[in-house]
C-alpha cells in the first residue's frame, strides 16, 4: 500500500513521477517547444501574483464549489485532455477519470489517449468529456464524435492550436513512440522501471486505441505514426470549427485561445466556453503565458461566454489567482499526470486533494468563504 503521508505538494508528486515513469514518457509531459520559455512562463508568471491577507472575518462554512453547464462540481477545475496519459501509468486514462469522478470534477479524454472512449466509459459511472483535434479525415472526426455521444460524453472540447505540431526537442531526442521502440537506449531505461513494465505488460492498452482499428488502412501500430503525422489540418478555419460544433450539437468548448480577436471569433461560432491556452507551451515558444493574457481576454468577452484558463497551474493557489483574475474555471493536465505517474489512482486522488486544500485555505486567508464572491480585490495589483 502506498504511503502518501509525506506527500504535501504537487512538486512532491512530480519528483516521484520522474523516478517511476520511463524517461520518454515523463519528458513528454515535462516539456515545451524549442527553448521551453513559454512552458516555464506559464508557471513563473503565477508566482509574480501576490495575495492580500485579511483577518478577523468570518471564514467558517467555506464553499469552493462551482456550477458548470448546470452541474455542480467540488472546485473550479477540470482534468485537461492529455495525450499518452496511459503511458504515464498503465490504464492511466481510466484511473484518472475514476479519480476525477470520485472527487467531483469533470475529466476530459484526449483524442490521442491510450485508453479508448469505450474503455473509459466501461470503467466510469458518470459522463466524462471528450477532446477532439481537427483532422483532415472528416469521416474519422465524425466517427469520433458519434462514439463520444454513444459513450455519453457530456461536453466536447475542440483544440484549435495544433494545426501543425510544435517541435519538442526532448521528444525527438528520446525517439518518442508508443509502445516504445526497443532500442538499446530505451531498453536500458525500461529496465530501471520494472514495476511500470510489469503493469504495462498486463494491460492490452498500449497504443492509441481511439485510432487503431477505427481508421481505414490503420489496423496496427506500424501504420499509425505516418497517419497521425499527416492528419493535423493546417487549413483549419472558423467555418470548420462551426461545422464541428454542428456535428456535436451539445456543450462546446474551444481550447487554444490566446488572443482577444480569436476569443471574439469563438463567440461568433457559438462556443459555450473558451479556454485561454497555449497548449502548455508545447506549440509556439516565446509567446505570452496564459495567466498574463487572461485579464485582457476576460475584458473582451467576459460575460458573453464562459472563460477558462489552462497552463501553468501547479497549486490550489494558482487556481484561486485565475478565478480572481476573471476565469470561470481552470484545467489541469501536468498536475494530474504527476499524480498518475507517482502513484496511479491514489496519486491522482492525492493531487486533487492537495489542490483543493490549498484553494480552500488560501481563500480563507484572503477573507472569503464563498468562491463565487472572489474577485481581484484579493490580489496586490
Amino acid at each position: 500500500m502506498a504511503n502518501l503521508d509525506n506527500i504535501t505538494s504537487i512538486d512532491d508528486l512530480r519528483k516521484l513521477a520522474k523516478k517511476r515513469t520511463p524517461k520518454m514518457f515523463f519528458d513528454y509531459v515535462e516539456s515545451g517547444s524549442w527553448t521551453e520559455s513559454t512552458f516555464r512562463a506559464n508557471s513563473d508568471d503565477f508566482k509574480k501574483i501576490k495575495f492580500k491577507q485579511r483577518v478577523a472575518v468570518d471564514i467558517s462554512n467555506r464553499d469552493t464549489s462551482v456550477e458548470i453547464f448546470g452541474s455542480k462540481f467540488k472546485m473550479p477545475c477540470v482534468v485537461a485532455p492529455v495525450g499518452l496519459q496511459g503511458m504515464q501509468h498503465p490504464d492511466g486514462e481510466i484511473l484518472a477519470a475514476q479519480a476525477a469522478e470520485n472527487f467531483g470534477i469533470p475529466y476530459t479524454l484526449s483524442t490521442m489517449s491510450i485508453c479508448s472512449i469505450e474503455d473509459v466509459a466501461k470503467k466510469t459511472k458518470k459522463p466524462f468529456w471528450f477532446q477532439l483535434y481537427v483532422m483532415k479525415d472528416h469521416n474519422f472526426s465524425k466517427n469520433l464524435i458519434q462514439r463520444a455521444k454513444a459513450a455519453g460524453c457530456s461536453a466536447l472540447i475542440l483544440t484549435v492550436d495544433l494545426q501543425i505540431l510544435g517541435q519538442r526537442h526532448k521528444d525527438i531526442k528520446n525517439g518518442l513512440s508508443t509502445p516504445p521502440k526497443l532500442t538499446i537506449k530505451n531498453l536500458l531505461n525500461l529496465i530501471q522501471h520494472p514495476l511500470w513494465c510489469f503493469k504495462m505488460m498486463n494491460t492490452p492498452r498500449r497504443t492509441f486505441r481511439n485510432i487503431v482499428g477505427h481508421v481505414e488502412g490503420v489496423s496496427d501500430v506500424s501504420k499509425l505514426s505516418a497517419w497521425v503525422s499527416e492528419q493535423f489540418d493546417p487549413k483549419l478555419s472558423w467555418d470548420d470549427v462551426r461545422r464541428i460544433r454542428d456535428w456535436w450539437g451539445g456543450k462546446f468548448i474551444i481550447k487554444g485561445i490566446l488572443n482577444p480577436e480569436d476569443a471574439v471569433n469563438s463567440l461568433d461560432v457559438g462556443a459555450d466556453a473558451i479556454v485561454v491556452s497555449n497548449h502548455g507551451g508545447r506549440q509556439l515558444d516565446q509567446t505570452s503565458s496564459t495567466i498574463s493574457m487572461l485579464p485582457e481576454i476576460v475584458d473582451e468577452v467576459g460575460g458573453k461566454v464562459s472563460v477558462w484558463l489552462d497552463g501553468g497551474i501547479r497549486s490550489g493557489q494558482d487556481i484561486l489567482k485565475a478565478i480572481a483574475l476573471g476565469a470561470d474555471n481552470t484545467l489541469i493536465g501536468r498536475t494530474m499526470s504527476y499524480g498518475l505517474g507517482a502513484y496511479g489512482y491514489l496519486g491522482c486522488k492525492k493531487a486533487l486533494n492537495i489542490l483543493h486544500n490549498e484553494l480552500d485555505m488560501t481563500m480563507a486567508f484572503c477573507g472569503h468563504r464563498n468562491l463565487n464572491q472572489v474577485d481581484n480585490s484579493i490580489l496586490k495589483m
